[in-house]
C-alpha cells in the first residue's frame, strides 16, 4: 500500500504510517492506524487516521475514492472502544479546519474515554 505524503513530506501522521516516527498503537490494519495520542485529553485518547493522506473531512468524497477509508475507520472504532474497556461510552471528534481545532493537516479521528466527559466542549 501506498502512503500518499503531503506535497513537503512533513505529514507527522504520514510519517507514522510509514514507521518513520514512533507510536503507542492500538489497532492497524490494511487502511487505518489507531494509536495512543502523545498529549490525551482523557484516560483514553486514541488518534484514528486513514493510511492515505486526506487533509481533511471536507475533501472526502467518492470522485476521490477515499470514502472506503473513512467508513472502515467508523465500522472499526466501536472494536477499538472494546478492546480498550470503553464499555461506558467514549466520544468520537473530528476537528476540521484552523478554527475548528485541525493541528495536523490529515484526516483524523479522536476517541475520549476512559472516564465520564462533560457534556460541553468550551
Amino acid at each position: 500500500m501506498k502512503i500518499f505524503m503531503d506535497g513537503n513530506n512533513n505529514c507527522i501522521f504520514c510519517k507514522i504510517i510509514a514507521g518513520e516516527l514512533p507510536s503507542e498503537k492500538v489497532y492497524e490494519d490494511e487502511k487505518m492506524l489507531a494509536f495512543r495520542d502523545i498529549n490525551p485529553a482523557a484516560p483514553a485518547h486514541i488518534v484514528c487516521v486513514p493510511k492515505i493522506h486526506i487533509d481533511s473531512l471536507n475533501e472526502v468524497n467518492a470522485n476521490h475514492e477515499n470514502t472506503g477509508y473513512v467508513s472502515h475507520i467508523l465500522e472499526k472504532i466501536p472494536g477499538i472502544a472494546e478492546t480498550l474497556g470503553l464499555s461506558n461510552g467514549y466520544r468520537v471528534i473530528i476537528n476540521i479546519g484552523e478554527d475548528g481545532g485541525q493541528t495536523v493537516k490529515h484526516l483524523h479521528f479522536h476517541m475520549l474515554g476512559g472516564k465520564k466527559l462533560p457534556v460541553k466542549l468550551g
